[in-house]
């Protein structure tokens, strides 16, 4: 099986968010809700399942949109020059069916230079030879779907869908065509805002509270698969807090609604015509539907388009630490109170917020700002949502009880690509040390073994010389090259200490030790079982 992100007319890869943002507010209507026709309806709606979806479809669908790019001074063509990777191509039909000969004829009249056959086809040929745009040729090709959230023209679509696009069009239900302007983009959560001016107020849609939707209830996916039109699809919400490993900030809605190619950047509603998700991803060994489908939830979109709308950027909270998952073992290892919960902090960053605040190593964020730190997954969207300046209060574990600091947010810093790490060759010191019980054999840090690993000159700890297999340190992944920082959150400095303060652990009847270990990759900490 694998991901299809782009569902997708674009059928893109969802662009790897590095870790989302402010929650905010419901966009205000440029005029008067009165001024705008209504398109959400969400009076005299049934929360439950209704006979027919018919009259939520009737008011919701005008406010749905087909976004249509050009790359490259050209009109998208799938299979042709400057189409994109994995592009929709012609659904696949019986042969000899009758959708067969309907797909062909229909994919055939909105490919722009596409060609018949023989090359004799609509727009078969035009300046530029073959496959070239021709004069009659259209000038779009489908490629997502979109929403108005404002009756002057702000659409809220996926990132991907217009990813590196020179032109970008907004069709409407009524096949009236308005040139886009994109407002801002948002990689990190694969979201993008747009606007388009009309001579007349928009119909739009109102955003949902996500947190509010539940497991079962029912939902609408509207949008463009296929470049057919405005199609309808119905289903329930399958889950919540799905993480697709998309990027850090992954929270996304599973729905069985039928979400297919060119649903990208559609939306979903509830049963009051509100927008809850945005449809950006489906799970599929094929790139079609089986029923699994993810949506970015409303409580997050909509904080991020209205930061794209207002400003064209989205500006985050950051606190500057590499975190990791409490397991069972760490929260035995550290006395943690009530099981695996918060974010264990594997390494402040110099000079962030994080490390003015008085955050150290081996600390289990709690709580942050007031709101409960679940997991690791939860910490970075909780920050990151925190307006940037905040002075946020933060509950830690520490040494066995709860310690509060106060930390000021700063901005989180544009991604930088980081250069790929080199692989540390294993040392050969002269005099390896065992750890027994453990499956470990250690050197100090010496010149040579520092020039061989090419470690910074201030570089302190303990050198991985080898692992055995099967062994509690295999188990852990930890390799030859690794460097012991410390042992229960005491810094160890040679084989002798290492040696020591796990004997010393042994005596104290410990089960498991916390190990901080430095590969190429960063800190973690590894709980090791210390065996005999």
């Amino acid at each position: 099986m694998r991901l299809s992100a782009a569902i997708l007319a674009a059928s893109l890869a969802i662009p790897a968010f590095s870790p989302p943002t402010v929650l905010a507010q419901t966009a205000t209507p440029a005029v008067p809700p009165a001024a705008a026709p209504p398109a959400a309806g969400a009076e005299n709606v049934p929360a439950g399942r209704p006979d027919s979806f018919a009259p939520l479809a009737r008011r919701l669908l005008p406010a749905v949109v087909n976004v249509s790019t050009t790359i490259g001074g050209a009109p998208v063509r799938p299979g042709g020059p400057g189409a994109r990777p994995n592009a929709p191509d012609m659904p696949q039909a019986p042969p000899g069916s009758p959708f067969e000969e309907f797909f062909r004829d229909f994919f055939n009249r909105n490919r722009p230079g596409d060609e018949g056959p023989g090359g004799q086809g609509p727009g078969s040929q035009g300046p530029g030879g073959p496959g070239a745009p021709g004069p009659q040729g259209r000038r779009g090709n489908s490629l997502g779907s979109g929403f108005i959230i404002d009756a002057s023209g702000i659409v809220v679509t996926n990132n991907h869908v217009i990813d590196g696009a020179s032109e970008i069009n907004v069709i409407l239900q009524d096949n009236t065509t308005l040139r886009a302007e994109l407002i801002g983009t948002d990689p990190r959560t694969d979201l993008a805002v747009l606007r388009v001016r009309a001579n007349r107020p928009l119909p739009f849609v109102p955003w949902g509270d996500s947190d509010t939707s539940e497991v079962g209830d029912w939902v609408l996916a509207i949008g463009n698969p296929f470049g057919l039109g405005g199609t309808v699809t119905a289903g329930i919400v399958s889950a919540r807090g799905r993480d697709i490993r998309q990027g850090p900030f992954d929270d996304f809605i599973q729905t069985d609604a039928a979400i297919n190619r060119g649903n990208s950047g559609g939306p979903l509603f509830n049963m009051r015509g509100e927008v809850v998700g945005i449809n950006t991803a489906i799970y599929s060994p094929s790139g079609g539907s089986i029923g699994i489908g993810f949506s970015i939830p409303s409580n997050l979109a909509r904080g991020i388009t209205r930061q794209l709308a207002e400003g064209g950027r989205v500006r985050r909270g950051w606190l500057g630490v590499n975190i990791q998952q409490v397991t069972d073992e760490i929260a035995e290892s550290l006395n943690l109170r009530d099981g695996t919960r918060g974010a264990l902090v594997a390494r402040v960053q110099e000079g962030t917020p994080a490390a003015e605040a008085g955050i150290r190593n081996g600390d289990v964020v709690l709580r942050f700002n007031n709101q409960e730190v679940r997991d690791m997954r939860s910490l970075p969207r909780i920050v990151a949502e925190t307006s940037v300046g905040t002075r946020a209060p933060v509950v830690l574990w520490r040494d066995g009880r709860e310690v509060t600091v106060n930390v000021t947010l700063g901005e989180l810093p544009p991604e930088q690509q980081l250069a790929s790490a080199e692989q540390r060759a294993v040392p050969q010191p002269g005099r390896p040390t065992e750890i027994t019980g453990l499956g470990l054999r250690v050197a100090g840090i010496t010149p040579e073994l520092r020039e061989r690993l090419r470690l910074r000159p201030d570089q302190r700890g303990v050198a991985v010389v080898e692992v055995a297999p099967n062994s509690p340190a295999a188990e852990r992944e930890i390799r030859p090259g690794d460097i012991i920082l410390e042992v229960q959150q005491e810094r160890v400095g040679t084989p002798q200490e290492l040696t020591e303060r796990v004997e010393r652990l042994r005596r104290q009847g410990r089960g498991t030790a916390l190990f901080l270990v430095e590969s190429q990759n960063g800190q973690r900490f590894v709980p090791l079982r210390l065996g005999r």
